[in-house]
């Protein structure tokens, strides 16, 4: 390259610093691509082909899938992150329990008692456990 030969240290810099940035936006873009070839729900035969034909002509192999399959790129990894926040979602409901107040559960546990569910020493150990 012409520009990298010059006395400007600092556009050497500069220029050592462009390409290493589109190197790591280069191999972004790969990634994202196979990982989007194996989520994508293709046969084994079409996921074959289009790993080999990235592998064996880059640029031109991200291009086209870029191209032919692009538009579903957004889509699938929108459902992925979906399902991932649902997936949260829901362990977070589980391990919180059942989502009632602690004033809503002492008045569970005292119409428990009322009714003669619970006796007077059940009553006060989960009276304890819900005040803790």
């Amino acid at each position: 390259m012409v520009l990298a030969t010059t006395n400007f240290p600092l556009l050497n810099v500069f220029l050592t610093m462009l390409w290493f940035f589109l190197f790591v936006v280069w191999l972004m873009l790969l990634f994202r691509v196979f990982a989007d070839v194996f989520r994508s729900e293709m046969g084994g035969v079409a996921k074959a082909f289009w790993v080999v034909f990235v592998i064996v002509l880059p640029f031109l192999g991200v291009l086209a899938y870029l191209i032919a399959r692009g538009p579903k790129m957004a889509q699938r990894e929108m459902e992925a992150f979906a399902a991932q926040e649902e997936a949260a979602r829901q362990y977070i409901r589980s391990v919180a329990g059942n989502g009632t107040s602690p004033t809503e559960e002492l008045s569970r546990l005292a119409d428990l008692r009322s009714r003669g569910v619970l006796d007077d020493a059940e009553y006060a150990t989960m009276k304890a456990k819900v005040i803790a």
